[in-house]
């Protein structure tokens, strides 16, 4: 089952005296998803949609709602009191997240209760899902105002497929740190739940990973992070409009006969056409005084144009919204006044909502698309427009800050908020030859033909079944219970043991400092009554230097392995070379080092006999990450005619002599005797050189899920500990 979870559901309920009335709600995601639900309902697939069903309804009535919804319109119904809705909708929804994610931050309203009242709504449309999803259903949640929902599904049902879509723009770092840091944090770990996180463009989805990275600390890997035993993927999918549909309506009678009156109507004057909610976002005065300079400069259209300037009501509780709606009335009423005609009246302004037909007509009419938002997420009535042009003639005048001006690079793109622009973009399109419009337009129509809203909800489910599937894949190596007793059976049963361990990452969380990772009596106690258990062998293998080592670990009875393989010491013997190590690159390649750490404060150097590491887990991550590529980019190019590799670990960049590694360690070690059990556990890629030098019947284990030469997997450092003291003790 699919489960559509919005904050509006696809039908308004209306209650009166007598009855209810279920009418359809408006908006591109209602008509964008419906288009998708009904190709998937032919094929036989089932959803249920669930949100707010528009309005406050009665206790009493609230069971025969649902009833129907559900029975009749393959709706849930999430209730919401008047109360709850002001303050999550108009409040934290449209005074905090809308203005913030949009690039208007003076708007940003800070109010700890509007934030309370989100997470609190949030929860409530959780509540409302548990009552019906089951294990294996898919979730698709929507937009910004259920942005804490994935993360309350996936700590309830972990197995859960679940994708979110952000509808609106995901702003830069600079923007998104001005909410307070707990809320940011909630924010960026509730989209974290979802299996897939799309957004409309690329610029949006390298914004949302770069906010993880700096507020949360994940890093990605192409926009798939690794969250402990989880896979998320964020990713770009454009929503395109039902083009069939559009492009249909355009050439049917009601269409046609709305067409012939306005023909009538508007004469030979051409048509330019702007429709948009009334919304500050939308760049709607600036738009006006761009008309306003296009009627100064160009005398000679006076009289030939006309502006059709349609403002859908929109969130009319919003103090923001009430002003621009007097600035737009006197700024139309202004331009009429000025440069009107008893013949002609440049702008016919009307406030309203249009129904289908007559929305269609309008953009067949219009010769130019006047379509200039300061922000938007992707913006479909300039979509909508190329869709209906059945005769491929017009123009599309299109703001460079929408997300569809990725899409549409033959419209006339400019920056809205530049009035000259606006106005030599007016001249330029009414003055387009018919052949250049035609080819623009084809182009634009073949493009949105071929990724219509059908194929981006069906391209953003097949990428959460995917991942889901990679998911399994990657869990099919988990080391689960019978495994963990097999291994058990086969420890007790072997008569000679050998076991590798890593420390960091795999018995020890990470620290800021390394040398604040010193084991704990616990941890202590455990390796010492592995280590004398009789006939086996415990080798502490880990990229630290030998006098660290030999401080924590020297009384425990097992062999050590310093430098990630250059030292080894058998457990009651004395250190030895694993290979000739020579040292002289070191003051070659330390300056460079030092460099780097002036440049990042929080990194630091730490130098071991063979080998050189640059920490930067203090440091801050984004800047961090940049500058360790660039350093091995450098490193690995000074280094390139001597005997050096640069290894690329957790949070660390380091330098050791080629020619040992834990590989050749443990190869070195084993070569004494032969063993019939042998394990090794650790966490970062220089364990899979001992992973991959161990025969293929040894237990090899990876801390953490994703890629591995290891057999087998546990998700964290406490499994990875668990399980080494279920061995000391069985």
């Amino acid at each position: 089952m699919l489960y559509i979870v919005s904050n509006r559901l696809p039908v308004t309920v209306i209650e009166d005296k007598v009855d209810f009335k279920f009418l359809p709600s408006s908006g591109g995601l209602v008509s964008g998803i419906s288009s998708y639900l009904e190709v998937l309902t032919e094929k036989g697939g089932t959803y249920t949609w669930v949100g707010w069903p528009g309005t406050t309804l009665k206790e009493k009535n609230k069971r025969a709602v649902k009833r129907h919804l559900l029975s009749k319109l393959n709706s849930y119904p999430v209730f919401l009191t008047e109360k709850e809705m002001d303050k999550f909708y108009y409040g934290f929804c449209n005074r905090a997240i809308w203005p913030l994610f949009h690039y208007f931050p003076s708007y940003v309203s800070y109010d700890a209760d509007y934030w309370e009242s989100y997470k609190y709504v949030n929860q409530i449309f959780f509540n409302a899902l548990e009552e019906i999803i089951r294990p294996g259903d898919t979730v698709w949640v929507h937009d910004y105002h259920l942005m804490l929902l994935p993360r309350l599904i996936r700590e309830k049902y972990p197995d859960i497929h679940c994708g979110f879509f952000l509808h609106i723009p995901f702003p830069s770092y600079e923007l998104f740190r001005l909410l307070p840091r707990l809320w940011g944090r909630e924010i960026l770990e509730g989209l974290l739940g979802a299996d897939v996180i799309g957004f409309h463009t690329h610029d949006y989805t390298q914004y949302f990973l770069r906010c993880v990275l700096r507020m949360v600390g994940y890093e990605h890997n192409m926009g798939t992070l690794m969250l402990g035993d989880r896979i998320v993927k964020a990713e770009t999918f454009p929503i395109g409009i039902n083009v069939d549909r559009f492009f249909a309506a355009s050439r049917s009678p009601a269409v046609q006969e709305e067409l012939a009156a306005l023909r009538k109507k508007f004469g030979a004057c051409r048509v330019v056409l702007s429709i948009d909610r009334l919304d500050y976002t939308k760049g709607i005065i600036n738009r006006l005084r761009g008309f306003e300079l296009f009627l100064e400069q160009n005398p000679d259209w006076h009289g030939r144009v006309l502006l059709i300037l349609v403002v859908v009501p929109s969130r009319v509780g919003v103090e923001h919204y009430q002003l621009m709606k007097r600035q737009i009335d006197e700024l139309a009423g202004k331009i009429n006044g000025r440069f009107g005609k008893l013949d002609w009246t440049p702008i016919l302004y009307q406030y309203r909502s249009f129904d289908f037909e007559p929305l269609v007509a309008l953009y067949n009419i219009s010769d130019v698309a006047l379509v200039t938002p300061l922000r938007d997420g992707m913006n479909l009535i300039a979509k909508e427009f190329i869709a209906s042009k059945s005769e491929t003639r017009g123009v599309l005048i299109l703001s460079e800050l929408a997300g569809a001006a990725k899409e549409l690079g033959e419209a006339i793109l400019i920056n809205p908020n530049n009035i000259e622009e606006i106005a030599g973009a007016l001249r330029e399109a009414l003055e387009l030859p018919e052949a250049e419009q035609t080819r623009r337009m084809r182009a634009m129509q073949e493009r949105l033909q071929r990724y219509d809203v059908i194929r981006w909800a069906s391209d953003f489910l097949h990428t959460v079944q995917a991942l889901s599937r990679e998911k399994e894949r990657v869990l099919v190596k988990a080391l689960g219970d019978d495994g963990r007793r097999q291994l058990a059976r086969d420890f007790t049963a072997a008569r000679k043991r050998m076991l590798f361990l890593d420390y960091d990452g795999t018995m020890i969380p990470f620290a800021d400092e390394p040398r604040q990772a010193a084991p704990d009596e616990a941890l202590l106690k455990t390796l010492k009554n592995l280590s004398h258990r009789p006939d086996t062998s415990v080798v502490i293998i880990s990229g630290r230097d030998r006098e660290t080592l030999e401080k924590w670990f020297g009384g425990v009875g097992a062999g050590l392995v310093a430098e990630h393989g250059i030292w080894i010491r058998r457990a009651r013997g004395s250190w030895e070379l694993a290979a000739v190590s020579a040292t002289d690159w070191k003051p070659q390649v330390l300056p460079l080092i030092t460099m780097y750490t002036d440049g990042v404060p929080g990194s630091f150097i730490e130098e071991k006999e063979f080998s050189i590491a640059w920490h930067y887990r203090k440091a801050d991550p984004e800047l961090a990450s940049i500058r360790a590529i660039e350093l091995i980019d450098e490193l690995v190019e000074f280094t390139s005619n001597i005997n050096v590799h640069v290894l690329h670990g957790n949070k660390v960049v380091e330098l050791r002599n080629a020619g040992a590694d834990k590989g050749t360690a443990a190869k070195h070690l084993l070569a004494s005797g032969s063993c019939d059990f042998i394990f090794a556990i650790g966490d970062d890629w220089t364990d899979e050189d001992l992973f991959k030098a161990l025969p293929g019947t040894a237990y090899t284990i990876k801390v953490g899920f994703g890629s591995s030469f290891a057999r087998f997997s546990v998700k964290s450092h406490q499994e990875a500990r668990a399980l080494i003291e279920s061995l000391a003790n069985a």
